[in-house]
């Protein structure tokens, strides 16, 4: 029950190494010796269950304050275990228990057997204690254990060492670990998304690049907002970010260093570029060219030396490329019909197909990290809808509308999918316009507004750090 894992520093670009997972939480001995097996409990009740079945029925959990032996360890304690509990509160799957019901009040001790009947006696399945320690300096040790109330076992036992910058980083890889334990999918919850930030009248916007956790917290702004920045999209293995800036009036893509905060213009086009992703191994950016027809195709950039390769050649407006998650094939947005719709084709341009019928235009298509659906914005009628299909494209199904939505991202896990919504204006002056980030479930399910500090839109989910 015990994983190592390496811990990164923020001050170093969140990859740098900064401590590790210290030691082996075997259940106390006084307890491991009968301790049954998750599961096994007199009438085989567990938490432990599928997300389908949280879904309708999410897990009762009772997260009190991790321990300390000093003020500011208990403190730190109380923050981490807030974090865990608006986590997995927000991601609609749990129900985290009110520590008010919590027998013996809002602390358990973080090494003693739990006394499971009073954790059962307030309806908890599973159960989260731990501790923290200072380790001088600015060093912290932040030790939990995840246990199953009902069978009375211990399922999970982990201790990390870093810094105290990284207190909140903690809090989220516990997070996914309680997550993937309980529901047997990997977590999201250690992870950042990249969006656009916009301020300032409705026809003088400025839209900065800026960057935060999940959770809205340790929101920057990336650029300054002295020019118009749109669509960034996350490298998959390093801290660099691609997007399309208006740079001296000139719409192009450009690559920009998390690390360093250089930006560089991606490839040697006449035309305007747009709609960029990078490919599954990073070895490459797909993006669309303007041509002087008033269309656009659709290139490979090589990011090691190796120019561009164009792929689309039809005439017609070609535009937001996405890469399948292991790279063969591309679903991108075409007018090649005579309507803006979905076609799918090799990684190479070839065997181009339609893969959209429904009634309306399609828009913005992403694959799936798991590689079983395909998301995209759909316009009918005077009403926009963010959707989910099969990459054949069939199983379709709209999870949300409203009068402007667009832009879905998903999760690396691919369970939930953020984009960004839009108000009306009540007038000329724009008043009454918002633009706000919101997440939903790929059932359609929890739908959540994700709270920043200014009007969102954009958004791109990072993988989960390493």
């Amino acid at each position: 029950m015990f994983n190592t894992v390496s811990l990164l520093d923020q001050s170093l670009g969140r990859r740098g190494l900064a401590g590790v997972a210290a030691s082996l939480l075997a259940a106390p001995a006084a307890f491991a010796q009968n301790q049954p097996t998750a599961g096994t409990g007199a009438a085989g009740a567990t938490a432990v269950i599928d997300v389908n079945r949280a879904r309708t029925d999410p897990i009762p959990i009772a997260i009190p304050v991790l321990s300390g032996a000093s003020g500011d360890a208990e403190r730190l304690g109380r923050d981490i275990a807030g974090v865990i509990t608006n986590n997995l509160g927000r991601c609609g799957l749990f129900r985290p228990i009110d520590p008010q019901a919590f027998i013996g009040g809002a602390a358990a001790p973080a090494a003693a057997v739990p006394n499971f009947q009073d954790w059962k006696a307030i309806g908890a399945q599973a159960l989260v204690t731990g501790k923290v320690e200072s380790q001088g300096g600015d060093k912290v040790r932040v030790e939990f254990r995840l246990w199953d109330v009902l069978p009375q076992a211990q399922i999970q036992g982990t201790a990390y060492t870093t810094t105290l910058s990284n207190w909140r980083r903690i809090a989220h890889i516990i997070s996914d670990v309680i997550y993937e334990r309980l529901l047997g999918e990997k977590g999201y919850f250690d992870t950042r998304v990249v969006y656009i930030a916009g301020t300032g009248p409705r026809d003088r916007r400025i839209k900065r690049l800026a960057i935060m956790d999940q959770d809205g917290e340790n929101n920057r702004y990336l650029t300054d907002g002295s020019f118009l920045a749109l669509t960034p999209r996350f490298h998959p293995t390093r801290d660099e970010i691609a997007f399309m800036s208006y740079v001296n009036n000139k719409p192009r893509v450009y690559l920009f260093n998390l690390g360093t905060g250089r930006q560089r213009l991606l490839g040697d086009f006449g035309g305007i570029t747009l709609s960029p992703r990078f490919s599954p191994d990073g070895n490459s950016v797909i993006l669309a060219e303007t041509t002087n027809s008033g269309g656009s195709n659709i290139y490979i950039v090589s990011l090691n030396g190796g120019g561009a390769r164009r792929i689309t050649d039809s005439g017609s407006i070609d535009v937001s490329p996405c890469f399948s998650p292991d790279g063969t094939q591309i679903v991108f947005n075409s007018d090649r019909g005579g309507d803006q719709q979905l076609y799918m084709m090799s990684a190479d341009g070839s065997g181009v197909k339609r893969i959209s019928y429904g009634q309306g235009r399609y828009a913005t298509p992403v694959w799936s990290p798991r590689g079983d659906l395909i998301a995209y914005t759909m316009l009918r009628g005077n009403t926009f809808a963010i959707g989910v299909m099969h990459p054949d494209g069939s199983g379709e199904r709209i999870l949300s509308e409203s009068y402007y939505c667009e832009g879905p991202t998903f999760a690396p896990n691919g369970r939930v999918i953020m984009f960004w919504r839009e108000t009306p204006a009540h007038d000329s002056q724009g008043h009454g316009f918002s633009a706000k980030l919101v997440s939903i479930d790929i059932t359609g399910f929890n739908e959540r507004q994700v709270i920043t500090p200014t009007d969102a839109s954009d958004p791109a989910w990072s993988p989960l750090l390493t």
